[in-house]
């Protein structure tokens, strides 16, 4: 037993003293399978810090005890409760006291990183003298409030700017990015990076001998902190946020921004207070609350992949063949070889194939960052014109035209030749599997699996189910999407599934106000206003005008919609973005939109035309049952379509703005415009009048 510490028992940290005279402290939270930093383990380090000032060893080791990383950040669900209660501040202000203790120790500390290191965890690294990480690939060491609607409060944005300097420090909190230990020793958030056997007593060397950082390093820390280096540098991040986020939308980078300006060039404690007063406040924002709502979808929808314990998932799946080497189809294959997968990649003409390779070794060469790592990723994407990958896979996607017949077909010459426990599934993006499934002998093994383009961008994976499914072919689909980082999300296979079908009304509104000679730039900077990543005019053109046509084709009659001439007929070489042209010119990859006339003026209901077919469709799904429930609707629209994560997702919005308001506007653009706009069944929900969560 430590000195000072006879008849101490503590729940979550392990004290010990080491030959040398070092006093590691290992961080175990008791009942989790990571570490987070609640209030308990937070009040625990309060006591062991204030015990150690009074008899101080020779220095003190900071650890985690589990294998899966150091520390992952704060307790979420535990800052859910305090937002609830009002009693954020005190919480801020605990974690801040807590770190300045540790901070203020008579005596050298230093933290031994291994493993993910978020949030809290990289702030108590920062209250202490030293950091060592280790340099396996799973060290990465961040801050990512921001991504949460707020900035870190317990002193990170006070200390680290004095660490690394300033623009270093801003770039990393704004955001939200993560950093290899590698890249943490070259920007002087660690000092030291060693082999994972070698950490600890690599750490207690530090702590025992010390280390002087570079002059450049402790200039930066000065000089970028000053009064006129705050003055010059504050307007500049302000102007980059802006390019990328809205203040009234994602107000945390500003917030962020404004603290350090003011407080930057103050003590310590002017600056702890400072921060944690902006923070209070955002975190009573329904951004922030939002955002973490969001936080806590991602999480369920990893969680439908099954719990691995932080390895890879299981599915049983290790060989995949692709049929359809176009964009979709390629990609696809890509990036499951670049997952780790074996895949064929099979075509009716090899130039097509070649084509697919081509891209996925322009995919290998971004995503792969060892060059001698690469050759044995592309080795395992193989073409396939003969089809002998069939007999050989545990999973089969059909990726080939939105055509039932074709499909059909396809599946007739696939299916004798599939292992009896292989599984077939379609990338459809919007034909009902029940038009599919004809003829297949093993329809409880038949799925979709409905990506979205771009692959490796898109973070969801709609898996398509019907009435004949077996339920333990989902969850080895959610696994296998898991296995690709992606969102998995199990819809019903009614014409659209989910994301398509929200999406469709709203893009054919669009296309509709397009037709009625509104401007594109107009209609775009309408949809992105209220928050959307980019405008329906750029969407249809980036989804391509054909692929909009077919999804049209197929929707329109289920949902009753008239499809505009905009996309009734699709002149040849005018597809969008990969002809470059469409309803914009396209340019290197980007629209170029001419400015609308002179004088022009929006109409006034020009947003709501937009967004409410969605919310309405949204409700329409709700009610039928596409999904299991408001939750992974939410989660599926966002994710799915970028639809404004600040606004918490399509049900949560409708909560937020008032359903029965909603439903009353929806009347009105009825009466102004036509049946279109006619409220879709399931506006009664009492799901849809409960306070936003």
């Amino acid at each position: 037993m430590l000195p000072g510490f006879d008849g101490l028992r503590f729940s979550h940290w392990q004290a010990a003293q080491r030959d040398d005279g070092i006093v590691v402290l290992s961080l175990d939270r008791q009942g989790a399978p990571v570490n987070a930093l609640s209030q308990d383990v937070l009040i625990e380090l309060g006591d062991i810090v204030e015990r150690l000032a009074i008899d101080p060893p020779k220095g003190v080791l900071f650890r985690s005890a589990k294998a899966s990383g150091f520390i992952a950040g704060a307790d979420l669900k535990e800052f859910q409760d305090f937002d609830r209660k009002g009693t954020v501040n005190d919480a801020i202000r605990r974690g801040q006291a807590v770190f300045q203790k540790v901070a203020e120790l008579p005596c050298p500390t230093v933290a031994a990183i291994h493993g993910f290191c978020m949030g809290g965890g990289t702030e108590l690294s920062l209250a202490c003298d030293y950091r060592v990480a280790s340099s396996d690939p799973s060290t990465r060491i961040g801050l990512p409030e921001v991504k949460l609607g707020i900035f870190p409060g317990w002193g990170g944005s006070a200390r680290l700017p004095r660490l690394v300097g300033a623009p270093a420090a801003m770039d990393l909190m704004l955001t939200g990015r993560t950093l290899s230990a590698a890249s943490a020793r070259g920007m002087g958030l660690v000092d030291k990076v060693v082999e994972p056997a070698l950490l600890e007593d690599a750490a207690a060397a530090l702590a025992l001998k010390g280390t002087q950082r570079p002059f450049k390093q402790r200039f930066a820390g000065w000089a970028t902190n000053s009064w006129l280096a705050r003055k010059i540098l504050a307007p500049q991040m302000t102007k980059q946020v802006a390019r990328k986020a809205k203040k009234d939308q994602y107000p945390a980078p500003y917030a962020l921004i404004g603290v350090w300006q003011r407080a930057g060039g103050s003590g310590i404690q002017a600056r702890l207070d400072a921060e944690r007063k902006a923070v209070v406040k955002l975190a009573g924002s329904p951004t922030a609350r939002n955002l973490i709502r969001i936080f806590f979808l991602t999480e369920r929808l990893k969680g439908l992949g099954g719990k691995d314990g932080g390895g890879m998932p299981s599915p049983g799946i290790r060989h995949v063949h692709v049929v359809g080497a176009g964009v979709m189809g390629g990609d696809i294959a890509a990036w499951s070889a670049y997952k780790g997968f074996e895949v064929t990649l099979q075509d009716r003409e090899q130039r097509f194939i070649d084509g697919a390779l081509g891209r996925a070794q322009e995919l290998f060469g971004k995503r792969v960052k060892d060059e001698s790592k690469r050759p044995a990723v592309a080795a395992r994407l193989k073409g396939d014109l003969a089809g002998a990958g069939v007999a050989e896979a545990d999973l089969v996607i059909e990726a080939i035209i939105e055509n039932p017949e074709a499909k059909r077909d396809l599946y007739h010459l696939l299916e004798p030749r599939m292992k009896d426990d292989a599984l077939l599934t379609s990338n459809t993006s919007s034909i009902p599997l029940d038009e599919l499934r004809e003829h297949i002998a093993r329809p409880d093994r038949f799925a979709g699996l409905h990506y979205f383009n771009p692959v490796s961008m898109m973070p969801l994976v709609e898996i398509v189910q019907h009435d004949r499914l077996d339920p333990a072919v989902v969850k080895r689909l959610a696994a296998f999407c898991k296995a690709l980082d992606k969102f998995p999300v199990p819809v019903a296979g009614t014409p659209g599934f989910l994301v398509n079908r929200v999406l469709f009304p709203y893009m054919l509104e669009a296309a509709t106000a397009y037709a009625e000679g509104i401007p594109g730039v107009v209609i775009d900077k309408a949809a992105v206003k209220f928050g959307m990543p980019m405008g329906p005019i750029e969407l249809i053109d980036t989804v391509g005008l054909d692929v909009a046509q077919g999804v049209g084709a197929e929707l329109s009659p289920f949902l009753g919609l008239q499809v505009p001439a905009t996309l009734a007929s699709v002149e040849p070489g005018k597809r969008g973005k990969k002809d470059g042209q469409g309803l914009y010119k396209w340019d290197n990859g980007k629209a170029v939109k001419p400015e609308a006339p002179a004088g022009y003026q929006a109409p006034s209901d020009l947003e709501d035309r937009l967004v409410l077919p969605l919310l309405n469709e949204a409700v329409a799904c709700l009610h039928d049952g596409v999904v299991a429930d408001a939750d992974l609707l939410d989660a599926g629209v966002i994710f799915g379509t970028g639809f404004a994560p600040f606004r918490g997702g399509p049900i949560q919005h409708i909560r937020a703005t008032g359903a029965d308001a909603l439903f009353e506007r929806l009347k009105a653009l009825q009466a102004r415009h036509g049946d279109r706009f006619a409220p879709r069944p399931g506006w009664d929900n009492p799901l849809l009048r409960q306070a936003p969560e």
